[in-house]
């Protein structure tokens, strides 16, 4: 038994629209943008994650930059196995050694199931000989290190970069849940919006992006305000570079309208919660994860809303891979994860 442990290699894979984490024997061995660079004369991947990153937005024409999420899902097949591929062989050169190829991947509660397929046909082209599918609400309450087992009502709202998962977890099963396409990237698309429309400047995903990460805010007032940041575009007039600063009153105004629709979202969701599960919600609170949960004043934001207690969980960023590496050693035990077979 130990001998064919020796030849097999497990993978936990938090496949997220923005980065990609990969955990391997209990450790983030890989953390990377979720986006690859093609040479568009031979087709062939030039640079993935980090790399590939660093040319977005800046490419000539025989290059091209993908993304190959849209709202938490494969949209682009062949560049989809390209980044798999390629940040699995970051991971160095143990692989070759390995025949038995072992992988937890996750995915959001509202997939069809035409993308789950996707998801394991990515597999299947790095050699997955063993696949499963976990739902990212699910993996973020295991990567938070609650008891999901139990029956006891907990709310888990994970904020990504394509979507926002809201669920009710008891008894190792999703109760309700709310699964909508509005999250960090919809952010950075408002940000880039409001500096055309407010200051006649032109800016870029990344630009925008930082903005979001240096001085983004959910509420119109913090009491700990980060200082101004400055911005450098292209003035939308004169056509030259230009640069001004921004604060984050201008930032939570710009966002604003998106936050409303996760407030929403939340909502939705409360209100359809069995009544006993209500009752242990409201002792329990909502548990906040995923890079949305990193945008200061969300959670006293939504701790508004609902008038509930909001909890920000420890490392948000990375609760969902840690989840995904628990349930990868224990595929027997978990029966929410999701093999080929029950597709």
């Amino acid at each position: 038994m130990k001998l064919f442990s020796f030849f097999t290699q497990e993978l936990a894979i938090d496949l997220g629209t923005a980065n990609t984490l990969i955990m391997s024997d209990g450790k983030v061995v890989v953390d990377e943008p979720s986006i690859v660079a093609i040479d568009r004369r031979t087709g062939e991947t030039i640079a993935v994650g980090n790399k590939a990153m660093q040319m977005h937005e800046k490419t000539h024409e025989n290059i091209k930059t993908v993304r190959p999420l849209r709202d938490g899902v494969i949209a682009d097949f062949q560049a989809a196995e390209n980044m798999i591929e390629g940040l699995i062989n970051m991971i160095g050169n143990r692989r070759r050694f390995f025949s038995h190829l072992k992988m937890v991947i996750c995915i959001p509660s509202g997939i069809t199931e035409v993308e789950k397929r996707a998801v394991f046909d990515s597999a299947d082209h790095v050699d997955s000989k063993e696949t499963y599918l976990i739902h990212e609400p699910m993996a973020a309450a295991l990567g938070i290190g609650l008891e999901v087992e139990e029956p006891i009502g907990n709310v888990i709202i994970d904020i990504g970069g394509g979507t926002t998962e809201i669920a009710v977890i008891a008894l190792s099963g999703i109760v309700c849940d709310q699964s909508i396409r509005t999250a960090g990237d919809e952010f950075t698309a408002d940000i880039m919006d409001y500096m055309k429309r407010a200051h006649n400047i032109l800016i870029g995903e990344r630009t925008a992006e930082q903005i979001k990460i240096n001085v983004g805010s959910a509420l119109h007032e913090l009491d700990n305000p980060p200082p101004d940041y400055a911005v450098n575009g292209r003035d939308l007039m004169t056509g030259i570079p230009k640069q001004i600063t921004i604060s984050y009153h201008e930032v939570s105004q710009a966002i604003d309208k998106s936050i409303g629709k996760v407030e929403e979202a939340v909502m939705k969701a409360l209100e359809s919660t069995p009544p006993e599960l209500a009752a242990d919600i409201y002792k329990t609170g909502l548990y906040l994860t995923g890079g949305g949960a990193l945008l200061r004043g969300l959670d006293k934001r939504l701790s508004a809303k609902t008038k509930l207690p909001v909890h920000i969980a420890e490392d948000p960023l990375r609760a969902v891979v840690r989840g995904t590496g628990i349930a990868l050693k224990n595929t027997d035990r978990f029966s929410f994860l999701i093999d080929r077979k029950s597709v």
